[in-house]
């Protein structure tokens, strides 16, 4: 027995085959590039006769002109359209367990929950009112505990606001009788910039359940209410959702009557700056 060799031959003549095929695959991607690069030269210089050719034609500028203006004023027309923004702080104050904050996440979060706990301090929430369509409205409300007024911190907490909603419950006669305490203490603690009132706005809460006291007569009710300055009264119920959306509605109408009152301060304000800055010579006039 004796082992054949392999034919050396053969594998030398396909390695030689080899390299030809490739030489010639080589040769054929050399030949396609260069044609490639001849056709984007001439594909580029037909595009720059085109170009030309636009040049040349006013009517095609003539044609394009009227979308960049118009591009333009849509752009303009949106930048005018834009919505004013306002924000206002709302207090909400009243006794302890009157149901501030279940009116308040009725309100804003859209919930009703009777497990809150008593707040301690003050709290706060963000409603956002689309009013119309060209005013944005935000509210900062401010859920100040019930227990505050004995305290000395509601000057800073009432400190800016421009409405006020105060809130009893209407099962308990005694959370009445103290709305008067609360409304000489609002009045007494914060002031519109002209020196009036901030709207306030009496919620007789809890108005699903049985009534005692004088908001059992309405006549009487809107008597009080004339009598004390309040801009408005409502029977809300935080539980059943209602009058929540109406009363804060009433409540921002009569803070938007005031608007130009805020505005103006904050505008003299800006301007005393300006006068002071660039005094007018004058014997009878000083800036102090």
């Amino acid at each position: 027995m004796f082992e054949e060799k392999p034919d050396r031959r053969i594998s030398r003549r396909t390695r030689g085959e080899r390299t030809k095929r490739r030489q010639r695959y080589l040769l054929s991607s050399a030949n396609k590039n260069k044609n490639n690069a001849e056709t984007f030269v001439s594909s580029t210089e037909s595009l720059s006769h085109s170009e030309e050719s636009a040049t040349e034609n006013n009517n095609f500028f003539t044609w394009n002109e009227p979308a960049v203006h118009d591009m333009g004023n849509n752009l303009s027309n949106a930048s005018t359209s834009k919505p004013k923004d306002h924000l206002y702080k709302i207090l909400v104050i009243g006794d302890l367990g009157t149901g501030k904050t279940s009116i308040i996440k009725r309100y804003v979060h859209r919930f009703f929950t009777q497990h809150y706990r008593a707040t301690i301090g003050v709290d706060f929430a963000l409603k956002v009112l689309n009013w119309d369509e060209n005013t944005l409205i935000r509210l900062q409300l401010w859920d100040i505990a019930g227990q505050e007024r004995y305290g000395n911190m509601t000057r800073v907490y009432y400190k800016e606001a421009v409405g006020a909603f105060i809130v009893f419950d209407v099962t308990r006669r005694n959370t009445f009788e103290s709305v008067a305490n609360w409304k000489q203490d609002l009045d007494s603690k914060v002031q519109l910039p002209d020196g009036s009132h901030i709207p306030c706005v009496l919620l007789a809460n809890k108005c699903d359940q049985q009534k005692e006291g004088l908001v059992t007569n309405p006549a009487k009710m809107d008597e009080y209410c004339r009598d004390n300055g309040f801009s408005a009264w409502f029977e809300t119920s935080a539980k059943d959702n209602i009058n929540i959306d109406e009363a804060a509605r009433a409540l921002v109408e009569k803070i938007l009557e005031k608007d130009s009152v805020i505005n103006n301060d904050k505008r003299g304000d800006q301007f005393s700056i300006t006068r002071d800055s660039n005094p007018e010579p004058s014997g009878n006039k000083c800036s102090c």
